[in-house]
């Protein structure tokens, strides 16, 4: 009856550790193969790890390269919409959770997705005769192999493998990935960053910074924050295996500039979802005096605050049709909050899609950062004063 034991014999710890490490073989091939490099081209791979991600993902999931990237990019696209193919806000929470996996198939049968949005994957002999062609042999292949290396632990260990990628992929970064968490940039979505350390699922934890940046190679931004996968990634271009295309922008601080240019421009409007988290982080101690102020029956002092943050994160456009009365209701309340709020919103005009042309932005932003000098409110005036300092790192 050794036999029951396979080929290796271990401990039950020793099972344990092999199936985490499996697993986590295969959400680096997800997170670094299919997500970064085939749907957003974040990143370029020598055709050894490539070609060892498209044979890893074929044993352990079945997965498509052209069906997984074609629907993630229609999620992108159509984020949040009755279009969008497995959104929370959109099917509901549970929904998601527990069903990604039947969502997922169920996109993979719509044609149209696969012609509109799956363009440039792997299209090789392999692709159609064995990856496409024969999705289910893959996973046979890797119960064959499970069971002689382990024995019947074995079955218990692909059974995890197959549960790990619906589960964690297309339960909890779909689901819990746009309903909870916290959020880094107040972007057009909601997608939140679930946890700041990226390690169980690869970095796509950062899903927020991910939504923010969304062709950007590395997934983590603020200093907090570890993606496992970005560590991957840069072993790999030391290597001379992978070539990162593409990182999120970033701010940097040069000599202030009294007579603002089209280079300033140009990054306040690359970095604009962390010019709009520094404004409100950076203002927090006027919104805060002035929320101590302001008597709302339905808000407290503290909700009003944190509202207020986030109030001044988003463009108006952004801001959910149920709390908008309360917005009106606080600026009357407050002229400095009136101020801050009406300045903040000024700076969408840089961003947002304009007939103004490049010199007439620029224009505006010179006279921007002049009344925000002249306001009278000192923590606006640092805020315009750091505008005339920005520029792309």
């Amino acid at each position: 009856m050794e036999w029951l034991n396979g080929l290796i014999d271990l401990p039950w710890w020793g099972y344990i550790v092999v199936a985490l490490v499996l697993t986590h073989i295969t959400i680096a091939s997800v997170t670094i193969f299919l997500h970064r490099h085939q749907a957003h081209r974040a990143l370029d791979l020598h055709p050894i790890p490539s070609h060892f991600f498209r044979f890893w993902l074929w044993l352990t999931t079945g997965q498509v390269t052209k069906e997984w990237a074609a629907i993630h990019r229609k999620h992108h696209a159509r984020c949040e919409t009755a279009e969008d193919p497995h959104s929370p806000q959109v099917l509901g929470i549970d929904k998601v959770l527990w069903q990604g996996a039947e969502l997922y198939r169920t996109a993979c049968q719509d044609r149209s997705i696969m012609e509109k949005f799956g363009h440039g994957t792997p299209d090789d002999w392999l692709e159609r005769h064995v990856y496409t062609g024969q999705t289910g042999k893959g996973i046979l292949l890797m119960l064959v192999i499970d069971l002689v290396l382990f024995g019947a632990a074995g079955l218990a260990i692909w059974a995890v493998q197959m549960a790990w990628i619906p589960f964690f992929a297309a339960g909890v970064i779909n689901g819990i990935g746009h309903y909870w968490g916290y959020r880094n940039f107040e972007n057009e979505d909601a997608s939140t960053n679930i946890v700041p350390w990226g390690i169980l699922i690869g970095g796509e934890e950062l899903h927020n910074n991910h939504h923010t940046f969304g062709t950007s190679a590395k997934l983590s931004y603020k200093w907090f924050e570890f993606d496992i996968g970005w560590m991957y990634i840069r072993i790999m271009e030391i290597l001379g295996l992978a070539k990162v295309r593409k990182v999120a922008p970033r701010l940097v601080q040069t000599a202030a500039n009294p007579q603002l240019d089209l280079d300033q421009l140009q990054a306040i409007i690359a970095n604009r979802y962390a010019v709009a988290a520094r404004y409100a982080r950076e203002l927090k101690d006027v919104y805060r005096a002035e929320a101590a102020k302001i008597q709302l029956p339905e808000l407290g002092n503290t909700d009003l605050a944190r509202k207020m943050k986030v109030w001044l994160k988003q463009d108006a456009k952004d801001t959910p049709m149920a709390e908008r009365a309360q917005l009106a209701a606080v600026l009357a309340k407050s002229q400095v909050l009136n101020t801050v709020y009406s300045m903040r919103q000024e700076l969408t005009r840089l961003w947002e899609r304009s007939s103004l042309s490049r010199d007439e932005l620029l224009k505006e932003l010179q006279d921007w950062c002049n009344r925000a000098e002249a306001s009278g409110i000192e923590s606006l005036q640092r805020f315009a004063q750091s505008l005339r300092t920005a520029a792309v790192a």
